[in-house]
């Protein structure tokens, strides 16, 4: 029997194996996905903290959208939820958010802790017609140019961008390319970047709501899932590299037969994830330790349309961040973030403070976010995009900062002086730190990232974060599975169309409306 050899159990692997079976007919029992990690999800994940002083964590969260998520909700519509096999996670997801819509009333905090009113974008005329030009130039015009390459600084200090970089998670000197695909991919939340309405929610965390019922959908399949076990290199047929013939892996050589398929993940953005607590600092990683990137460096030396990896690698300090979980024991902190804000946990999305040096954000998610949280804790997750410089009430840069530190720049921010001391007596914190977690942002040029299936591959194909797919955006759910679904359907011939991309812009009335409120 042919076997199928997928690398990399992140959302992209799960979501080719489970393409595999349901569109393409494969047995399940002829599937096996290899992991180096003890967990599937990749950077999907929700757990109790792998540190001392317990807790839970999840290094980040990913906002989903009604409009662009369309190859996501088409798996996750035939993906049953843990509690109930005849409701599937899309019915469950949309009926949670019918419960808990999206409606940040403090999408914003000023220094003097003022919540302004953040429909105001504060774009001026040169701000509206250096967006309009970037809208309107071709990709290959744009090339390797930055973000800030196109703007001016008064652009970089409107409620706009304070807003639109901090949900989407930008620097000024990423790829000015991404930007405009994030506009064009996401023109239809120009109306509502105050208020986030247009973010879908899982129940729980992506893990619990998501990939567990995935994983487990795939298990009743007969799909086996070895973890622990790290791809180095792959080897080829042919100088050209279009028939792929084995694998080097921890646990020993892979040869693939006639008939098999290997599906590859390229790097990783979440390569190198340390953790801290209240009194440890996380280490910043520089050094590719834990194998991730291996893979795609092996073979991109092999041929010049495998890519260059470097390119996304090679600069951690323009791909960090960090990111936090406090886990209370206490009510009293989110009690009164919901006094203040007027949002109850998880109708509030992003809260950031536009002044902080660390430019520091925190969400409240509803209650429980963890599957088998404790019913007497509660959790919030934050992060910062300027980990390098001193905070505002602590006078180091996040990056050396202890969590205790962390909480303490936090707690200055929201002022709430009354009640600090019991929510540090009540609170577990973990901090993460990740040195490409926005790898995928950086400047490229064309043949930086290699195709899913590269011209006359005959058995392979490449998924994930690192893959070019035109038009499409990364660091977004919807880009991993989209290129597992691009890669099983056009390798076995399905003959189930791919989704097309939704274009906002194409739309008459979400075109003019957005067009209103970013240049009126």
């Amino acid at each position: 029997m042919a076997q199928v050899y997928i690398v990399g159990g992140g959302i992209a692997g799960l979501a080719a194996a489970a393409f595999l079976v349901r569109d393409a007919g494969v047995p399940g029992d002829s599937i096996r996905i290899l992991e180096q990690l003890p967990i599937t999800g990749g950077s999907m994940d929700g757990a109790k903290a792998p540190i001392a002083e317990g807790g839970y964590v999840t290094r980040g969260g990913r906002m989903f959208e009604e409009e662009h998520y369309i190859c996501l909700w088409n798996l996750l519509e035939t993906i049953p939820t843990l509690d109930d096999p005849a409701i599937s996670v899309r019915q469950e997801m949309k009926a949670f958010n019918i419960e808990h819509p999206t409606n940040a009333k403090a999408r914003i905090i000023l220094r003097d802790r003022s919540i302004p009113d953040a429909s105001r974008l504060g774009l001026d005329n040169r701000a509206r017609l250096d967006l309009t030009r970037l809208l309107a130039l071709p990709e290959h015009v744009i090339g390797g140019r930055r973000i800030d390459d196109f703007f001016q600084p008064e652009f970089f200090d409107s409620n706009f961008w304070c807003m639109w970089r901090t949900t989407f998670a930008f620097q000024n000197w990423h790829s000015a390319i991404e930007l405009k695909r994030y506009f064009l991919a996401f023109v239809q939340e120009f109306d509502r970047i105050h208020t986030l309405s247009g973010v879908r929610r899982s129940r729980y965390n992506q893990y619990d709501s998501i990939i567990l019922p995935i994983q487990r959908r795939l298990e009743t399949h007969g799909v086996t899932t070895e973890f622990g076990v790290t791809v180095d290199d792959a080897h080829f047929t042919d100088p050209a590299c279009r028939t792929l013939a084995s694998l080097d892996t921890s646990a020993g050589p892979i040869d693939v037969g006639p008939g098999d398929r290997v599906f590859l993940t390229l790097g990783s953005m979440t390569a190198d994830t340390t953790y801290g607590d209240r009194d440890t600092v996380p280490e910043l990683i520089r050094d590719k330790r834990d194998g991730s990137w291996r893979l795609w460096q092996s073979i991109a030396r092999k041929a010049p349309d495998f890519g260059r990896p470097a390119v996304f690698c090679g600069s951690i300090p323009e791909t960090k961040w960090e990111s936090f979980t406090l886990t209370m024991h206490s009510p009293a902190l989110l009690d009164r973030i919901t006094q203040y804000t007027g949002n109850v946990p998880g109708e509030g999305a992003l809260m950031t403070w536009k002044d902080s040096r660390w430019l520091l954000s925190i969400v409240v998610p509803a209650q429980p976010h963890f599957r088998n949280q404790d019913p007497d804790t509660f959790t919030l997750w934050g992060y910062a995009l300027f980990g390098d410089v001193p905070g505002d009430y602590v006078d180091k840069p996040m990056d050396d900062c202890t969590g205790a530190e962390i909480l303490d720049e936090l707690l200055g921010h929201l002022g709430f002086d009354d009640i600090a001391d019991h929510v540090r007596e009540t609170t577990q914190i973990t901090t993460v730190q990740m040195p490409y977690i926005d790898a995928q942002f950086q400047r490229r040029a064309p043949g930086d990232r290699p195709r899913v299936i590269p011209k006359g591959a005959t058995n392979y194909a490449f998924l994930g974060q690192f893959v070019e797919i035109p038009e499409d955006v990364v660091f977004t759910v919807e880009y991993s599975v989209r290129s597992a679904m691009i890669a099983v359907y056009r390798h076995y011939g399905v003959e189930k169309k791919i989704p097309p991309m939704y274009h906002g812009m194409n739309d008459p009335r979400i075109a003019a409306s957005a067009l209103r409120t970013a240049l009126g």
